[in-house]
């Protein structure tokens, strides 16, 4: 054992974090510590009786879900931190993982988390979890498989303790619920016990060294004088105490590029350049970050040659639209003196309004359904072996546009069956459905960009989520399709941070990385916070491709869809 990948993620949905664990349990070479918050949801455990859900879940504004976790029915909503350790156990008895020690182990993470905030808690030979006299504060519930570890426990911040009033606690009737709002008075943030839960995990399971990134960030609040945080643990990125801890039934919706999580409010658009800046300062980034003129290394000349003038000739006469031309792409001369362009599907304007894309965000036009051969047409005329295409995000939409998709790749595959695709999607707001809808059409590659780090995702994608996009990447390589993803440098990130998203990449499935340089494409959006080197994405590079990326484009001019025929070439072909 060496580090402890923890991340504090936010609030996100049930069924997103369990196929983000499902993907690092099978894929990931690291040891994962997840710690967020969900949405109201009754979860059932292989014991539950179905019938200990004491109400109609939407009536008290709450999901359901069947877990493959040990024990019976439990609440996980918001104010409560729920942690899952995604860990290889030691082999501890008769060469095989001891579940019961590793259960117990978790009691010990929880009782000196309660201890650090001065609250005395206990645990009861009948029952696993943490309680405080006779009110349970904490659950615990885990799967284990091939020595590796999912779920894990849930701890009472500041939720709402009516929601238990509506199931039988882990299956024991009358069992009283606490938290440490109630105990305490005035809870410590949720910060602070992210802190002590990392804290805490890495002593008990033996790790020397934990990192921490998170989904925002500003300096955290001291620990407790009776318990200071062990040296050994790096919490580089907490988040903002208070004001992450949102309000019941705050959050947002997923989509272009990102994906969905707590997010700002929906009158929170990129078209108001002071609280763009706002939140880059919650989030860290200095107000007067600025990096000065452009370096000679970023500086592109147009090249308006014969074969450029061709392509754009093309794209007028089928009336179509390219990502190249609409996000102000540098290598456009590059990529269509080479007759090759990312096609923009969906119209161009988006819902969202991220900080750093030049894209229209007007209220969007009914989808065209003649556009997927058009495209398929211009695919066939500049005879190209490898297409891309990716469309703005389409919230309007109920599918977030993911049947158009489909049905673009069934024209181009008509029309050039020799043709590979790829597909740069939205998140379509985290829907499974709808995500399954593009994956069942088969693209090659299927290409999601995380965009930035932890840390400022809030800031630039108010309205998408980290573990959402981590989520819609681990799907789409379950599915068995090429994943492929990218990372902006210059909004502000430390390469601690680049490096700790380019291992989660790697650690849900993705194969092929872009980097590039971010450009401020207008002064209503995010400032360049700096200029990376050329030596320093070399760095990026050689540090990716030690973790096993296929393919990796990392460089100041690199963008998702460059060189992408080439990256393709160096990945094994995926049966359609």
């Amino acid at each position: 054992m060496t580090t402890l990948q923890a991340r504090w993620l936010g609030r996100v949905p049930y069924a997103e974090a369990m196929d983000l664990q499902r993907a690092l349990h099978a894929e990931s070479a690291d040891d994962y510590l997840l710690m967020l918050e969900h949405p109201s949801v009754f979860t059932l455990g292989t014991r539950a009786d179905p019938t200990e859900v004491l109400v109609t879940p939407a009536s008290v504004g709450a999901d359901v879900a069947v877990a493959d976790r040990g024990g019976a029915v439990t609440y996980h909503g918001p104010g409560q931190l729920v942690a899952y350790p995604v860990v290889t156990l030691p082999d501890w008895r008769d060469g095989r993982p001891d579940v019961v020690a590793y259960v117990r182990a978790l009691e010990r993470v929880l009782l000196g988390v309660l201890a650090d905030f001065g609250v005395a808690g206990r645990t009861r030979a009948d029952a696993t979890g943490v309680w405080v006299g006779d009110a349970k504060i904490a659950a615990i519930g885990v799967k284990v498989a091939a020595g590796r570890t999912r779920h894990g426990f849930a701890c009472n911040v500041d939720p709402d303790l009516a929601m238990f009033d509506h199931i039988v606690p882990c299956g024991v009737p009358g069992a009283p619920v606490t938290s440490l709002a109630r105990l305490l008075g005035t809870p410590p943030t949720m910060a602070e016990v992210v802190a002590r839960v990392a804290a805490r995990t890495a002593t008990e399971l033996g790790y020397p060294d934990v990192v921490t990134e998170s989904v925002a960030r500003v300096a955290p609040s001291p620990a407790p004088p009776s318990a200071p945080p062990p040296e050994h643990v790096t919490s580089s990125h907490l988040f903002r105490g208070p004001a992450s801890h949102a309000p019941r039934g705050a959050g947002g919706a997923g989509g272009a590029g990102g994906a969905g999580g707590a997010g700002e409010r929906a009158g929170d658009r990129v078209g108001e350049p002071v609280r763009l800046l706002g939140r880059l300062a919650a989030a860290g980034v200095a107000p007067d970050a600025g990096a000065g003129r452009r370096p000679e290394w970023m500086r592109v000349r147009a090249d308006l040659g014969p074969d450029y003038r061709a392509t754009k000739r093309l794209m007028r006469s089928l009336s179509l639209t390219t990502v190249c031309e609409e996000a102000g792409c540098p290598n456009i001369y590059e990529c269509w003196g080479e007759r090759t362009a990312t096609f923009m599907i969906l119209g161009e304007r988006c819902t969202r309004a991220c900080g750093f894309c030049l894209v229209d965000t007007r209220h969007p036009l009914a989808p065209d359904p003649g556009e997927p051969a058009r495209v398929a047409d211009a695919i066939a005329t500049l005879g190209l072996a490898h297409a891309v295409v990716t469309s703005v995000a389409r919230d309007d939409l109920p599918d977030g546009g993911a049947a158009h998709f489909a049905a673009t790749i069934t024209a181009i595959r008509h029309r050039s069956p020799d043709t590979t695709v790829e597909v740069l999607i939205p998140d379509a707001k985290g829907d499974a459905v709808a995500l399954g809808v593009i994956l069942d059409a088969a693209p090659d590659v299927v290409n999601h960009n995380l965009e930035t780090v932890a840390r400022l995702q809030r800031a630039v994608r108010p309205n998408a989520g980290y573990a959402r996009s981590l989520t819609v990447l681990a799907r789409a390589h379950a599915a068995g399709r090429v994943a492929k993803s990218g990372l902006i440098a210059g909004l502000g990130e430390t390469a601690d941070e680049m490096r700790a998203a380019i291992t989660d990449l790697r650690n849900v499935g993705v194969r092929i990385l872009t980097v590039g340089q971010y450009l401020q494409p207008s002064p209503r959006h995010a400032p360049v916070a700096r200029w990376w080197t050329p030596d320093e994405f070399a760095e990026l590079r050689a540090f990716a491709e030690g973790l096993g990326f296929v393919h990796v484009e990392c460089g100041p001019l690199v963008r998702s869809s460059y060189h992408a025929k080439r990256a393709v070439e160096h990945t094994a072909p995926v049966p359609r």
